[in-house]
């Protein structure tokens, strides 16, 4: 480990703001002194104890409960202690001071700091230590981030499963399949002369496809819980007056968005997240595209051709009661020859609004509905399902990142150059070892066994601190 992994930390645990508790976490090698200190007793592993925290001098600065937990027993697999205190603000800063202060105090019984070093921790910092510690891997660390910022409940169970290791026992399955199937190959590198063919006799082909037929399993659910995760970023966009704020309001269930009958009501971007069978949906409206002479509403229209090429979607609104009028008709298609030039990735949805309002038969495609009544609202919710990929969500689905993803493409696509190498055994084994040894790495770094310090940071930093 980094020297800075030995250094005893401190942070605050409990979001900033006020509240009913707030919690000081310490965590280091030896805190007995420190636990003294602040706490005035020895205090047994794992047991709270109501006690006062003493400042300096002696006074009490709050009383609350303090935990000792023993490492290698601890979250963070060295020793941690938790003050449980009142949850104002100053009353924290206060706790974490004073515990700044009693690690740089001298022990009298040592003569030595009780706490040599003791800073405040980075961001993440104290899971980082639970998963090089090994008390979790490194899929499991995401997860607790994952669950802390789930925005839907079907999030938050899939994250909980995550921590709890099910994706990783995938991963590990997939791993250990590997492992025995590059042993095969690499033994038969170094045995060349025997006449026991090794790879032909253990079913080398059997066992490389059995292991793409799991993978494309674990693929599909992953895929499915990085779904979960980051959502799709849908956009409405269309003319003045179409019904996109009336639209992400019924979505939304809520008015969100400034409804009225004046063009150009909307000036800037409004975003709501919901969700659809626990999927979230970022949903944006946008002011309507037209040519404008108002400085601010040309600002506004420019940001939502901003928020229209990066999204994953785009709901292209049209006014059925305008459909007949020429000029109306005229934009909408200068409009739609722009949204063809967007990324291919981008998936334009033309959606016809004010249904209630108009009773002449339809001859465009796309789909109908009225966002005054909710006439097409359900059609249009299974449609955006669609769009994301979203499948029928299972009971064992577990979370997961867009990197997850990656390193599960990856390992795809060294299996399937091994496919083909494979077939001519005795001129590509040393090819064939090593697209093996490529993908076991790519899924060694989904769970840690094999990742980079600038990977680690990445993914760290995003914790909140005192986690």
């Amino acid at each position: 480990m980094l020297a800075r992994h030995h250094d005893p930390i401190v942070a605050i645990a409990t979001a900033p703001g006020r509240g009913a508790v707030g919690i000081v976490r310490v965590s280091g090698r030896g805190l007995h002194s420190l636990v003294q200190a602040l706490c005035g007793k020895v205090l047994q592993a794992r047991q709270a104890a109501y006690v006062p925290f003493r400042d300096a001098d002696g006074s009490s600065i709050d009383q609350g409960l303090a935990i000792y937990f023993a490492g290698p027993n601890s979250y963070t697999g060295e020793d941690v202690l938790e003050l449980q205190a009142h949850g104002g603000p100053v009353v924290l800063q206060l706790l974490l001071s004073r515990c700044l202060q009693a690690g740089a105090e001298v022990d009298a019984s040592t003569g030595q700091a009780r706490l040599s070093g003791l800073r405040v921790a980075q961001p993440g910092e104290f899971t980082e230590r639970a998963f090089l510690n090994d008390k979790i891997d490194l899929a499991q660390a995401e997860a607790i981030a994952d669950l802390i910022d789930a925005s839907t409940s079907a999030a938050a169970r899939s994250a909980s499963r995550s921590l709890a290791g099910d994706f990783s026992r995938d991963i590990h399955v997939l791993r250990d399949a590997l492992i025995h199937l590059r042993m095969l190959v690499e033994a038969t590198l170094d045995f060349p002369e025997e006449e026991i063919d090794f790879l032909q006799k253990a079913d080398a082909q059997g066992q490389l496809d059995r292991l793409q037929v799991q993978l494309t399993t674990v693929m599909q659910r992953t895929r499915q819980g990085a779904l979960l995760r980051e959502g799709i970023k849908v956009v409405i966009a269309g003319q003045p007056n179409a019904g996109k704020s009336s639209l992400l309001n019924a979505l939304a269930g809520a008015e969100l968005a400034i409804v009225t009958p004046i063009a150009g009501t909307t000036r800037d971007v409004v975003q709501q997240t919901i969700q659809i069978e626990g999927v979230p949906l970022h949903v944006i409206d946008t002011a309507g595209l037209r040519d404008s002479h108002d400085e601010v509403e040309k600002i506004g229209i420019e940001r939502a051709w901003g928020q229209i090429e990066s999204a994953d979607a785009v709901l292209f609104l049209h006014d059925l009661t305008r459909m007949d009028d020429a000029a109306y008709a005229l934009a909408d298609q200068e409009i739609a020859q722009q949204l063809t030039r967007l990324p291919n990735h981008v998936r334009v949805l033309d959606i016809w609004n004010k249904c209630d309002a108009h009773t002449a038969p339809l001859t465009a495609t796309g789909l109908t509905l009225s966002a005054r009544t909710g006439q097409g609202l359900t059609e249009l919710r299974q449609l955006l399902l669609e769009v994301a990929g979203w499948q029928q969500a299972s009971e064992g689905l577990y979370i997961a990142r867009e990197r997850h993803v990656q390193a599960l493409r990856e390992v795809h696509a060294h299996l399937d150059v091994a496919q083909s190498l494979l077939q001519a055994q005795a001129q590509s084994l040393d090819l064939l070892a090593e697209e093996l040894r490529l993908a076991q790495n790519a899924l060694n770094a989904i769970t840690g066994e094999f990742t980079s310090d600038d990977l680690l940071g990445v993914i760290f930093s995003s914790f909140c601190i005192g986690k």
